[in-house]
């Protein structure tokens, strides 16, 4: 806020000091009637010092700290003798009081304030006895009522300011909340978006790099007996690398990958797990049970990169000699089954480094679930693994 008062206290402020300026316009008046030059030149001079104060107060650079205050004290006082003079000099100059009581109590500790508005009070009375000579129930009630009413509006005043910095304090609170809010989210979208390449890039790069390599290395096996065998390898790492380019691309720009854009989730099934173990003793099967029904295109995704993960590992790690890829659809689900015959694991056991980290598991487990579905993998040493990941049907999917 450029000011530490709002709208309402402020207001009241100017209020405040426009009612001095004009009582004292209007004794600085009555007394220029009467001749007494010298006393409205007194006024004009007071007036000049009590704007003097406002202006110095404005261009204060910390309001309310320990220099403002001291110097409006010190400027009070001087008021306060400045008005002390005059009101002995006559009497249209009593009613000045009445603002200053609001000074007093803006200015001073409640427990001088109250004292240094009695005082001033008594003043005034004294002051209006002296010069009429005698004392009349009107000019005691006067400022005494000015008295009260003028506490009773300085602690209103003090209770809103408190309020108003409470409220400022809770929006300054609020500010700094909502910009770690800000920043909360900002770091949540970033570690989204590397979960998100850290998934794609398991899933289709890391996989598409190790059937090229297994396909290069069945080429050089092949190159000198087989020279046609190993140009067949050397064209399906070819196709690998170029689906592996494409892949890249698209899941840079969010896309549907490659293997589901011009065909359906079983075609596109069927190729990976051909292509999987390209170049590897073992042998795929794949197969559909089941009527196929549409799926929406993030469960096309899933099932796609589960399988391409299932596969890949298949490939790399399992030395199975038969592996199965079974795509089932039921009237409230859809299965996927990954199985192989290879040397298996324990699913309860940490993964060895040199054999796999078990990031896999964990990123098609991730998928999977998003969905609302449930990701089971089977296994033990020497036994082969199967991985089942069954994702509930959409409603509009039930039959």
């Amino acid at each position: 806020m450029d000011f530490p008062f709002p709208p309402a206290l402020r207001l009241l402020r100017w209020a405040i000091h426009g009612t001095f300026a004009i009582l004292l316009v209007i004794a600085v008046a009555g007394v220029a009637r009467e001749g007494r030059g010298v006393l409205a030149v007194g006024g004009v001079l007071l007036l000049v010092l009590y704007a003097a104060g406002i202006v110095v107060e404005g261009r204060l650079p910390h309001f309310g700290g320990r220099t403002h205050l001291l110097l409006g004290r010190i400027w009070l006082v001087t008021v306060t003798l400045g008005w002390a003079a005059l009101v002995l000099a006559a009497p249209q100059f009593v009613w000045l009081a009445f603002p200053l009581f609001f000074a007093y109590l803006h200015l001073l500790p409640l427990a001088v304030a109250l004292p240094g508005v009695a005082v001033l009070t008594v003043g005034a009375i004294g002051a209006a006895g002296w010069h009429t000579g005698t004392m009349t129930a009107a000019q005691v009630i006067g400022p005494t009522i000015g008295a009260v009413v003028a506490t009773l509006m300085a602690l209103v005043y003090k209770a809103l300011y408190v309020e108003s910095e409470q409220r400022r304090i809770l929006i300054d609170d609020l500010v700094r909340t909502r910009g770690k809010l800000v920043e909360a989210e900002s770091d949540a979208a970033r570690l989204t978006e590397r979960e998100r390449l850290a998934r794609e890039i398991h899933d289709t790069l890391a996989q598409g790099m190790s059937s090229i390599i297994l396909l290069l290395r069945a080429a050089r096996r092949d190159l000198t007996d087989h020279p046609d065998e190993a140009a067949l390898r050397i064209a399906e790492a070819e196709r690998a690398a170029q689906d592996n380019l494409e892949e890249a691309r698209n899941f840079v720009r969010a896309l549907a990958p490659p293997a589901l854009q011009h065909s359906s989730l079983t075609a596109a099934l069927r190729r990976i797990s051909e292509a999987a173990v390209a170049g590897s003793a073992t042998r795929t099967r794949f197969e559909v049970s089941g009527v196929p029904v549409p799926l929406p295109a993030d469960y096309d995704l899933v099932l796609l990169r589960v399988a391409q993960g299932a596969l890949g590992n298949v490939s790399r790690h399992s030395g199975a000699a038969n592996g199965r890829v079974t795509l089932t659809y039921l009237d409230d689900m859809v299965v996927l089954d990954v199985y192989d015959d290879g040397r298996g694991f324990d699913p309860d056991r940490p993964r060895n480094p040199k054999t796999g980290t078990g990031y896999g598991l964990r990123v098609m487990r991730d998928r999977v679930t998003a969905l609302g579905g449930t990701l089971t993998v089977e296994s033990a040493p020497g036994e082969g693994t199967a991985v089942a990941a069954t994702l509930p049907l959409p409603a509009r999917e039930v039959r």
